[in-house]
């Protein structure tokens, strides 16, 4: 009997949280990430989790392990993540509605694409884009005061 594989992409980001099945709650209600529930690991002081996004796949962790630590505590932005998603004005809708804190609203780019920013609970940082709309950079529209290249 073949043994069953873990699924994964190529890259995994990790965010810390101080509190991980609140940021699972909130990821869930407000952005539509789903947990792989039955991989969740607690122990004493931890909770490891992981969230899918469409064919992505982020890992939560208590903040303070391998020297992570959430925005709360660090008291400042420690990294973002771009997600891609179908119909961004109605997922806007959902994670406002959820509690999201909003940075920006939908809003077409120079490069094609529609995406809004918004922060979850503990501060983290999410530029949500319109999936299969951003051009390729030949066909960009640039702004004054910016170019291509070095």
């Amino acid at each position: 009997m073949a043994s069953k594989l873990w699924r994964a992409p190529t890259i995994v980001p990790t965010l810390a949280y101080e509190d991980v099945p609140a940021a699972v709650e909130f990821l869930t209600r407000a952005f539509g990430f789903r947990e792989r529930a039955g991989a969740r690991l607690t122990g004493d002081g931890f909770v490891l989790a992981w969230m899918e996004v469409g064919d992505g796949l982020i890992s939560l962790s208590t903040s303070g392990g391998h020297g992570r630590q959430s925005p709360r505590i660090a008291g400042t932005i420690t990294q973002s993540v771009k997600v891609y998603v179908d119909g961004i004005d109605r997922h806007f809708a959902r994670a406002k509605a959820a509690g999201a804190t909003i940075i920006s609203e939908p809003d077409d780019k120079f490069w094609g694409g529609r995406n809004y920013e918004a922060k979850d609970i503990e501060g983290h940082y999410w530029d949500f884009s319109e999936r299969g709309r951003e051009l390729d950079s030949t066909e960009w529209k640039l702004p004054p005061g910016i170019k291509m290249g070095a």
